[in-house]
Formats: structure tokens, sequence, C-alpha cells
């Protein structure tokens, strides 16, 4: 218990040491500034509205270029996330008014208005960051045409007006609007003058610098607002935990009259055949077919769910807060390091119990289970990315990073997690006998079903409810197999817990189609092929939690009755 504790406080200390050592890193002043002095602007990237994934480089595009262009070292997450930070071609000094700033006048050639065209045909917006605070604005717009309403006109905006709130020394607020009346069109191929310019204004805000990032509260990676609807969330889990109590009230009623049943049997007649599940008590604790993949299997989802419970602890202390950029990723990327010795542990000793003797395969199987799906995605969407050019392309350096942090840090502890586990004393605790061979199992119809229920808000809720919901159920579906006297549990409470994961991936194809404007190859490979590594991730997670619940289940249920 003490080396747990150990290990969990030594856990704990080196996240909080990689987050303030990215804190540092990334904060290029203490946020206080003098009037007139230069606060600090970058340009992020561009990209089509409706394709979250597709993003490119803000001078992929023909804007007017600063005098010193300069890019912004990036931290790893920041990478992950797609951020490519560089001088903006715009000067905001603290407390300094502006009226229609020339950036730059230039001829915009044939193949230069193309691109902007085609930007502005699709909803290209950019991304900018003022004090480290984000902000968005549209390119151009798309109007019918006044004389032929058949055919439509292609503007760029020319014109950015800036409003930067301020309190003091401090920035609190900046937003960016394009002056809709000053546009340059694009329509024609052919060259085009255009005079870049921009407007400063400064307003007094008595708004606290920390509360500065609460505007970015409810949204998401774009300038969306997430609307919550309190009544509907609080509906939803009040429902939830009524059918929880409802189906535990039932199953605890069946459970007690079978347990007076099979104790009026045992009475009556010694000889009286046994039906039910009482009938399999020689056959339910019989170890699994293909042991040492479902150990595995146990051990890559209770890793999952160590980071889970990590990152949801990492969020209630607010290290998450909005757009601490690529904080989210940093998180995912060590936590899941640090958690590998867990995954070895719980699968080599799983593994041991289960009477496995090739730990070393058992190993190479839970440190590939999940990653290897993952790294084959990876190298396929990457491919993908560097076609198109996109921010989302891993630079080489990044993915040597990554491979070493897999290699010195990941493996390392995975295999000393094993040794841990494979030495572990303990043994399968079951309180009936095993017989020598198998009974026969009755033909059963398939069943399956599941809900799963999320809100980002209050997604840690709606995480523990749903932990809930995935044990009951299976508790459930395992009690009704088992008195169906099918004995083979094992893979069956681990694939129903599982199955949400098969859920969420058939809503990402309906809310593909039905409710998204995403199109275009990339956003298409990129949001089906993260997405079934996440829905993956959910399946063994989930996988794993279901079949705890169905363990802990059959041991309470047999230890209660007696069986010769």
């Amino acid at each position: 218990m003490l080396k747990k504790m150990a290990v969990i406080r030594w856990l704990v200390v080196a996240l909080l040491l990689v987050f303030r050592i990215q804190e540092v890193r990334s904060g290029a002043s203490d946020h206080k500034y003098k009037e007139k002095e230069e606060v600090p602007i970058y340009a992020n990237k561009v990209g089509p509205f409706h394709n979250p994934s597709e993003t490119y480089r803000f001078f992929d595009l023909p804007f007017c270029l600063p005098a010193h262009l300069k890019e912004k070292p990036e931290a790893l997450g920041e990478v992950l996330n797609g951020d490519r930070l560089v001088s903006a071609p715009y000067k905001l000094p603290f407390m300094v008014e502006k009226d229609s700033e020339i950036v730059c006048r230039k001829t915009l050639t044939k193949g230069e208005v193309f691109k902007f065209r085609s930007a502005v045909a699709k909803d290209y917006y950019f991304q900018m960051y003022y004090d480290d605070l984000p902000f968005w604005g549209f390119l151009g717009k798309v109007e019918k045409d006044k004389n032929d309403p058949s055919e439509e006109r292609y503007y760029l905006f020319k014109h950015l007006h800036f409003e930067i709130h301020y309190n003091k020394d401090r920035v609190i607020e900046i937003n960016a609007k394009a002056d809709p009346n000053a546009v340059v069109d694009l329509t024609e191929d052919k060259e085009v003058e255009v005079e870049f310019m921009y407007t400063v204004r400064w307003k007094e805000t008595n708004i606290p610098f920390e509360n500065r990032m609460e505007k970015y509260s409810q949204s998401s990676s774009q300038p969306h607002h997430l609307e919550i609807h309190w009544f509907s969330i609080i509906n939803s889990c009040v429902t939830v935990l009524l059918l929880t109590g409802f189906l535990a009230t039932i199953l605890m009623r069946v459970l007690k009259n079978d347990f007076v049943k099979y104790a009026h049997d045992e009475e009556a007649a010694d000889d009286q055949e046994e039906t039910g599940w009482k009938y399999i008590h020689g056959d339910v604790f019989r170890y699994p077919k293909y042991k040492s993949l479902f150990a595995a299997a146990l051990g890559s989802g209770t890793q999952l769910f160590s980071l889970a419970l990590f990152i949801f602890g990492l969020a209630l202390v607010g290290v998450f807060y909005p757009y601490n950029r690529g904080a989210l990723f940093t998180a995912l990327v060590v936590i899941y390091a640090l958690t590998s010795g867990i995954a070895g542990y719980t699968a080599a000793s799983f593994y041991h119990q289960l009477e496995g003797t090739n730990w070393v395969r058992n190993l190479l199987l839970t440190g590939c289970l999940f990653c290897g799906p993952l790294f084959l995605t990876f190298c396929f969407l990457n491919t993908v990315a560097i076609a198109y050019t996109a921010t989302a392309a891993l630079p080489f350096g990044t993915i040597v990073v990554i491979v070493l942090i897999w290699s010195l840090v990941t493996s390392p502890l995975l295999v000393l997690g094993g040794i841990a586990g494979k030495n572990s004393k303990a043994e399968f605790q079951a309180p009936v006998r095993t017989t020598k061979y198998p009974r026969e199992i009755p033909p059963l119809p398939c069943v399956w079903g599941h809900r799963i229920y999320t809100i980002y808000s209050i997604l840690f809720i709606v995480f523990i409810i749903l932990l809930i919901v995935t044990a009951f159920i299976t508790v459930a579906l395992t009690y009704f197999q088992l008195a169906a006297e099918d004995h083979e549990w094992w893979w069956r409470s681990f694939l129903c817990g599982g199955s949400t994961g098969v859920f969420i991936y058939g809503y990402c194809l309906y809310y593909y189609y039905e409710r998204s404007d995403m199109s275009g190859f990339m956003q298409t490979s990129f949001f089906f092929g993260y997405m079934a590594c996440i829905c993956y991730g959910f399946f063994l997670m989930l996988g794993m939690i279901g079949f705890r619940a169905a363990l802990f289940f059959v041991r309470h249920i047999y230890r209660s009755i007696k069986c010769e």
C-alpha cells in the first residue's frame, strides 16, 4: 500500500513539474505592460470553418509579410494541436490607438487571387493570439451577383478593426471584426491591387485579469458558443440513475428468490437435478480462451481508465483552462507514458492468476494492443496531412521526441510493471471448485444494447454515470447468461462493456452525415481515423469496467450458495 501511495505521489509531482515547466516556457512575460510597449501578437493558422482538422499555416495564403518573420517555439502539446505561431503583420502596442493604419500595398497575381478566392469560397477563418488571448475572424464573404442572382461574387476583407479591453496595465480581451464595406472583388481571374489596413481601439474594463479567460469557457475549439441546457442535463442524469436503481432492485429481488429456491432444493432432495446458474457452478470460473489477449485487454483498459482519472483530476484543479495551448495533448502523452506500468502490472498479474506462463509475449501484446492501431492510424493520417501541407502534419523532430518517450519511458515502465505483476503472490479467488471437463452450452440468442450520454461541461459527472450504467448492464446480462447455463461469460462481459465504443462510432457516422458540414478527404479521414482510435480506447476501458463488475458479481453469488 505504501509503495502504491509513493508511486501516485511521484506521478502527481512529475505531472505538476511538467505543466509548471510548460507554463513558464509558454509565458512570454508577466502580462503587464507600459503605455506604448509592444504586446506580442502571433498569427497561428487558417482553415475551412466546417473542417476543424484541416488547418494550414497563416502565410500559406499571400498575406502581407512582417518585416521580421519569426516563428515562436512550440511545446510538444502545441505541435500536436496543430499550432504554428509566427509573427503577425500587425503592430498593436499597449494603449496606442490607430486609424486605418496601412499594413502593406500589394498587387495580387492571378495565382494569389485564386488562392484567396478558394479560401473565401470555403469559409476560411484565421486564428491569432494577442498576449496569449486567442481571437478569430473570417477572410471574406460570398454574395449573390446583383445582376445575375445565379452567379456568386467573392470578396476579400481588407480592413480589420481591433477592439482591445484593458484593466490598468493588463490586456483583458480582444476582438477582431472586418469592415464589411472595405472589400476587394476576387471573382475574376485577373491581377488586383489591394491595400490591407487595420484600426485599433482601446477600452477600459473592470474585469480582473484572473477572469479574462471566462469568455472562452463556453467555447469550443472554434468561436462557437456551446449552449448548456441544465434542465435537460439534470433530467437525463436523474433518469439514468432511476433506471439504474430500478435495474438493481429487480436484480436483487431475482437473486433473493434464487437463493431461497436453491436453499429449498438442497433441503428437499440431494439427488434433485440442478438448474439455472447454479447448474454451471463447476464451469463458471473456468479460465477463458486466449487468456493472454484477455489479460492484455484488461491491462490496457486499466491504463486508459487511470489516464481518464488523471485527466479529470487535472481538469478539476484548473490546469486545462480555456485555450491553454497544447496542455491537454501534453497531458495525454505524459500521463499515458507514466501509467504504462499500471498496464504491465495489471496484465502480468492477471495473466499469472490465470496460470499463464509466457509473460514476455503477454507484455508485448499489452504494449501493442492500443499503441499498435494508434500508430498505424497516425502513420496514414500524418501522410495525408503531409500531402495536404496541413499543420496537422507532425514535424520529424516531434515524431522523434514521441518515439523517445515511448522507448525510454513507456516501454521500461511497462516491463517494470510486468515484472512486479509476474512476481506478485496474488491468486485468482474462485469461491467454487472448477470441474475437469466443461459442460455443454445450450444455444443462446444474441443480445446487445447500451446508451451513452456525454456533455463536455459536466463530462466528469456523466463519465461516472457511464461507468455505473456499464457495470450494471454488464452484471444484468451476465446474470441472464449464467441463468441460461452458459458458463463462458469472461469475454462476453468484456465485450458487453466495450460495446459502448461501437455505439459511439456508430453515432460518429450519424453526426458526420446528418449534423455536420465537414467535407473533403483529409477532414473525413482525420475524423473517422482518430475517432476510431478514441472509440477503441473506450472499448478497452469500458470492457475492463464491465468485466471487473461481472467478476465481482459472479464471485458474490457463488460464494452465497452451497456447492459440492
